[in-house]
């Protein structure tokens, strides 16, 4: 059983996929053409198929053999983003990209479910492969609300991200906190509208919206150990008034709280109680009023070490040419931390990034794009990390 060779005969159809999901995106809950194609492919393969979420689709492989469930995630969602890139398979949806990867993540993980489903000899257990929606606004709680990782109950978890900052041929993986957790959150901030001519006579809230973007870094500099706890906290959105001589009644911001340990958040010492403090005492000495919500959120994305030693011993052991595997960890949020907050998972980072072939830009970039010869590497982790999995001795724990 040539592994490499299998996988490297899917070459033509994982481009041929990504290309697909990439020149047609959709957002978050209202990817229906991506998770119409993905059940029809995983029915082809004669799988059990079902929709969870809305727009989710989870395809269920069973082995010869009893044994426990893994879990194999992809996300199918794109973003608001007018894409600038000049190929012929951009984006034909004005407005939307999939400038993060999900194309990839998709079309290789399918591509992995029809290897796995011609292997299914060799596994003594099950393989969920979840394809998930609405990644870029925290779609994997709802799909543990309806039930995904039962029935059969789903005992490890692995996922891996199109990563461009690392080059083509490498791979980022780490024990532990890997990727932040992360919320959401929108402050409106009340005052008083008048006349700029007389603003003793109105309650600023520009002033006191200031205020809080300054001194809520107080809390990243000055509260928080910045190599125990590290936190970032970041606006990307303030509107407010109509007119540069007329004072508005009230002024919106919104933005992210990152943190990369574990932690409860609810917790006094947290940046989430941190941030709430800080916000209400400006807005208190500038006579405004806050209304501060979280929107959503998840926890910190924590690799398990016997599922993280698993995929190091496949990549340095099994695939050829040998990968160079470094340690990575960022501050940006995956909600794949949902599901291996509930199973023992490990989730890695596949470089793509070649500026020779226009495979440079930062991801969220109007002009990502990906190296397409990372591809079939990213089939063939999924491929043998998951039949390493099932081998004797092979699962974590055992």
């Amino acid at each position: 059983m040539d592994i490499a060779k299998l996988t490297a005969a899917c070459r033509d159809e994982v481009i041929e996929l990504r290309r697909d999901f990439h020149r047609h995106p959709e957002l978050g809950l209202a990817e229906h053409r991506t998770s119409g194609k993905v059940v029809e492919y995983l029915e082809a393969l004669g799988l059990e198929v079902r929709r969870v979420h809305r727009t989710g689709v989870v395809g269920l492989l069973k082995g010869t053999r009893p044994g426990p469930t893994l879990m194999l995630r992809a996300d199918l969602d794109a973003l608001p983003i007018q894409e600038a890139a000049a190929v012929e398979y951009r984006s034909v949806n004005d407005g939307v990209m999939h400038a993060c990867g999900h194309d990839a993540h998709t079309a290789m993980l399918l591509v992995a479910a029809r290897v796995l489903s011609d292997l299914r000899q060799e596994l003594a257990g099950q393989v969920k492969f979840v394809f998930q929606p609405n990644e870029e606004n925290v779609g994997a709680l709802a799909m543990i609300q309806e039930g995904v990782l039962e029935n059969p109950k789903v005992e490890a978890c692995l996922g891996l991200h199109i990563w461009t900052p690392l080059p083509t041929g490498r791979i980022g993986l780490s024990p532990g906190p890997v990727m932040a957790g992360m919320e959401h959150f929108e402050l409106v901030i009340k005052g008083r509208g008048g006349h700029t001519a007389t603003p003793q006579s109105a309650i600023d809230p520009i002033l006191a919206a200031a205020g809080v973007i300054q001194g809520v870094q107080m809390i990243q500099t000055r509260e928080i150990d910045a190599l125990k706890e590290p936190t970032v906290i970041m606006f990307g959105r303030i509107q407010g008034g109509t007119a540069s001589n007329i004072i508005p009644d009230q002024v919106a911001l919104s933005g992210t709280m990152r943190y990369l340990f574990e932690g409860d958040q609810e917790d006094e010492g947290s940046p989430k109680k941190r941030f709430e403090r800080v916000v209400a005492d400006i807005c208190r000495a500038h006579r405004a009023e806050p209304e501060l919500k979280f929107v959503f959120g998840h926890p910190t994305l924590v690799n398990d070490p016997g599922m993280t030693e698993l995929v190091l011993a496949v990549a340095d052991e099994e695939v050829r040419p040998r990968p160079e595997v470094v340690p990575l960890v960022t501050l940006a949020g995956e909600d794949f931390s949902e599901f291996s907050a509930r199973a023992p998972g490990a989730f890695y980072f596949l470089g793509a990034g070649n500026p020779a072939k226009g495979a440079g830009f930062p991801h969220h970039h109007p002009c990502f794009n990906i190296d397409e010869e990372a591809l079939t590497m990213g089939v063939e982790m999924h491929v043998r990390t998951c039949l390493a999995f099932f081998r004797p001795a092979g699962r974590p724990g055992r």
